[in-house]
């Protein structure tokens, strides 16, 4: 199973921005930008449609050595090989989505506060995403939380952890500033003129995070 430390920046074919058939080639074009883990997700998406995609999109995955995380569906995961599942506060549990899959799979979780992020790596999550830092389309529900938590987040959360929520190359110097050691990048990334040529970007200014 694929270890997510050290991983610093996690993208999202997010089927609300781009189709079905975008999706091989921009995830190709991250790849050759240097994503370090992807995911795929599609809201609205049936189990069957999700696995159908992501079959298509494993073997692109596999031979870049990046984890492919779906969201939401441990169901996917039990018919296609990916490598782990992502959940939000309101979806199945941790041990929910081990039970769900035959194999050992990366668990991920979304969290939106502190006392959420710990609860998770209490939970047994593998990592968290922590956000959203920004006002965001893609989560107009939720209140943005700012900045200000992310150093004391990295000091009381072992698992990693990336920062979440409006980030894009504009603002990532201050996440970056603020204690983030990793990020996750949908609109900038998939909104791009040139994906590979952001994500490359992204990955320059996330390579000069101290890690000590």
């Amino acid at each position: 199973m694929h270890n997510l430390i050290g991983r610093r920046l996690y993208g999202i074919i997010d089927l609300e921005y781009i189709s079905d058939g975008q999706a091989p080639v921009i995830l190709q074009k991250l790849i050759d930008g240097g994503i370090d883990v992807m995911q795929l997700r599609g809201k609205n998406r049936s189990v069957d449609e999700l696995s159908a995609l992501a079959g298509q999109l494993l073997d692109q995955t596999m031979a870049a050595n990046i984890p492919f995380i779906v969201n939401d569906h441990a169901a996917v995961a039990e018919q296609v090989e990916v490598q782990g599942v992502h959940v939000g506060q309101d979806d199945d549990s941790v041990a929910q989505v081990r039970k769900a899959v035959s194999r050992p799979v990366i668990v991920g979780k979304s969290t939106h506060s502190l006392s959420q992020a710990i609860a998770a790596e209490r939970e047994g999550a593998d990592y968290i995403g922590f956000g959203p830092l920004f006002a965001t389309p893609t989560k107009p529900d939720y209140l943005p939380i700012g900045l200000n938590e992310i150093r004391e987040v990295h000091r009381q959360v072992n698992i990693p952890i990336f920062c979440i929520g409006g980030i894009k190359l504009d603002n990532l110097p201050q996440v970056i500033a603020a204690g983030a050691k990793g990020v996750v990048i949908v609109s900038g990334l998939l909104q791009s003129d040139d994906p590979a040529g952001y994500a490359r970007r992204a990955k320059h200014l996330l390579g000069q995070i101290d890690d000590s």
